[in-house]
């Protein structure tokens, strides 16, 4: 594969990463506003929304997969987890533990590893 196109298949993946994160983060303000009734399940705007994100981010993902080997490309899905803890962190007031900060390092870490095993291949 040539550099091209795993450059544009790894900056695709962290566009899909950040979409879909943003969409778990908006699927999260739908579900504390979830009413048990039709209506507010279909006019939740913030699920509605989050599922848009979602899908944006799986359109992104499947562009991603085009111009890269799945073995490459997926690991770096990884960093969505990085993206949620930021972000529930900045918006939902939560706390992340030592260990879940020792498990963000070692994505970065395993992700960061991948990259460099492609790009030397």
């Amino acid at each position: 594969m040539d550099n091209k196109k795993l450059s544009s298949a790894i900056i695709l993946v962290l566009f899909c990463t950040i979409f879909t994160s943003l969409g778990q983060l908006l699927l999260k303000f739908g579900a504390d506003r979830l009413e048990p009734s039709l209506i507010a399940l279909i006019t939740n705007f913030f699920l509605i929304l989050g599922c848009i994100f979602y899908g944006i981010g799986a359109i992104i993902m499947v562009l991603a997969l085009k111009h890269g080997d799945l073995s490459l490309v997926y690991p770096f899905f990884g960093l969505s987890f990085i993206w949620v803890a930021l972000l529930s962190l900045i918006f939902l007031g939560e706390s992340l533990a030592l260990l879940q900060w020792i498990g963000i390092v070692i994505i970065i870490f395993g992700v960061s590893l991948v990259g460099w095993g492609a790009k030397s291949a």
